[in-house]
């Protein structure tokens, strides 16, 4: 009954009769069970999506009102509430932790119809660009499973690559949907900051992260956004303008947008694997070909931006996991303790990996008394600088574009010998968190070493439609 195309064809499967939600679950169950060395899963909710299943059919069978998502069988990053459900960040501090409510993009996507068949793995509170900093060990890409999948949601995106379901949730916080999704060879999609809730969403940098989506078609990424989009009332953050029909928006004739930029610097820059920089230049030449405006600009800015997002996510990260202390959450140490400090000190240490820890360090020591203006503060005014230049950018050109990730999917252990090679994996993404504008990596390009990799698209914020217009038409040329 499958492979998978796209939700549309599933559900016009679902209304002819020619296959039912109970055996959709099944197929998926089996594919996770025979792909368990990927290491995708942390949890599957077999009973229970079997059960969910099963009261979905019955719906359809007796004609009853259906939800947007009917059916549709989704993965959720282990970073996302599921009322009842574990929920670790993968990390050991919060091993056996249940979640007590649903994430607001959760609950909306079991309100319109959708099936959780599971919890998705990935880097140790999303700090990661491999999905190697994981308690439970390191994700595999299903191309080649002696390389990453790239991080920190690399679960989701392997769980998308191999056909283990038919979309995923993931966060993005510098490029964490995105470059897994470039180097898994599918959809990845970072929404504007504020367009879907963060409620639910365990934090790692509260004015940098975002739900985020994977899928096979820009379709598909359309209809989930349509669903989890919009005002919440638990989240102070999120914006309450209204959500458009993405999915009926995307498909209007010659709605796409025309003129494009991308920053000189972005080609030039030396860290660019060679075959990446030349397939790139030769697609945006097609582009002028076929009627686009293509323009490059100059952004002397490019060197400042992991500099910039560290100092600023690191500080926010130091505040955030300081719950985990073994007390209100987390692991408590069994070690005889001394006094209360030495409780933080033992739980924390035992239950925090060493990249984690990193970057609690980092930014407690970027806000520290001798060191805030040095490094917090100049880290604010390039992030206002930033902002200042897109909102000038956006009101010349429609779409942004560039690389994604400046290499194809490197080998597993590769670049974890240095933290600063690591952090260099994300110069391209980076940006659209630091201003909060929407981004994507769609899956156009195929390296000589057979891995896949991508164009990474940007917009003005709250642009999501223009976004995947543009996008859906390069899919289109693609093909």
């Amino acid at each position: 009954m499958f492979p998978f195309i796209s939700i549309k064809e599933y559900q016009n499967a679902l209304a002819a009769g020619t296959v039912s939600c109970t055996q959709a679950v099944d197929f998926y169950l089996e594919a996770i069970d025979k792909n368990t060395q990927l290491n995708s899963f942390l949890e599957v909710f077999s009973k229970e999506a079997k059960q969910r299943a099963i009261e979905l059919d019955a719906l359809q069978s007796v004609g009853k009102p259906l939800g947007k998502l009917h059916g549709v069988i989704v993965g959720i990053k282990d970073v996302l509430c599921f009322n009842g459900h574990h929920v670790s960040a993968a990390s050991k501090i919060l091993e056996n932790y249940t979640a007590v409510y649903s994430a607001t993009a959760v609950q909306k996507l079991v309100d319109a119809g959708a099936i959780i068949i599971g919890r998705q793995n990935c880097d140790e509170f999303a700090m990661g660009s491999s999905n190697e900093n994981s308690a439970f060990g390191p994700v595999k890409n299903a191309l080649d499973n002696t390389r990453v999948p790239g991080g920190s949601s690399g679960g989701s995106a392997v769980a998308i690559q191999a056909n283990l379901c038919m979309v995923s949730l993931g966060s993005d916080t510098g490029g964490s949907v995105r470059q897994p999704a470039d180097f898994c060879g599918v959809i990845g999609l970072k929404p504007s900051y504020g367009r879907i809730s963060r409620y639910g969403l365990i934090a790692y940098a509260s004015s940098f992260d975002q739900i985020g989506i994977f899928s096979h078609t820009i379709q598909d990424a359309a209809l989930v956004l349509e669903v989890i989009a919009g005002a919440d009332n638990f989240d102070s953050t999120v914006s309450a303008k209204e959500v458009p029909s993405f999915l009926t928006g995307i498909e209007k004739e010659n709605a796409s947008p025309k003129r494009v930029a991308y920053f000189k610097e972005t080609l030039s820059h030396p860290g660019l694997d060679p075959e990446i920089k030349k397939q790139t230049e030769s697609y945006l030449a097609s582009l002028v070909e076929k009627g686009y405006q293509v323009e490059a600009i100059d952004f002397s800015l490019l060197s400042y931006l992991v500099p910039t997002y560290y100092v600023l996510t690191t500080a926010e990260a130091s505040s955030n996991l300081s719950r985990f202390d073994g007390i209100k959450f987390g692991h408590r140490t069994k070690d005889k303790i001394e006094d209360l400090t030495d409780l933080y000190k033992k739980s924390r240490t035992e239950g925090f990996g060493a990249e984690v820890q990193r970057r609690i360090l980092l930014g407690t020591f970027v806000l520290s008394a001798g060191y805030f203006d040095a490094y917090f503060t100049k880290a604010q005014q390039v992030r206002r600088k930033l902002v200042d230049l897109t909102n000038d950018l956006f009101s010349k050109y429609d779409i942004l574009v560039s690389p994604t990730v400046p290499s194809p999917a490197f080998k597993l252990g590769e670049k974890s010998h240095s933290a600063t090679e690591m952090f260099l994996a994300d110069i391209y993404t980076v940006y659209a968190n630091l201003v909060g504008i929407p981004a994507i990596s769609i899956p156009l390009f195929k390296h000589s070493n057979g891995m896949p990799f991508g164009l990474q698209i940007m917009s003005a914020s709250f642009n999501e439609l223009g976004l995947l217009q543009f996008s859906n038409e390069m899919m289109k040329l693609k093909q």
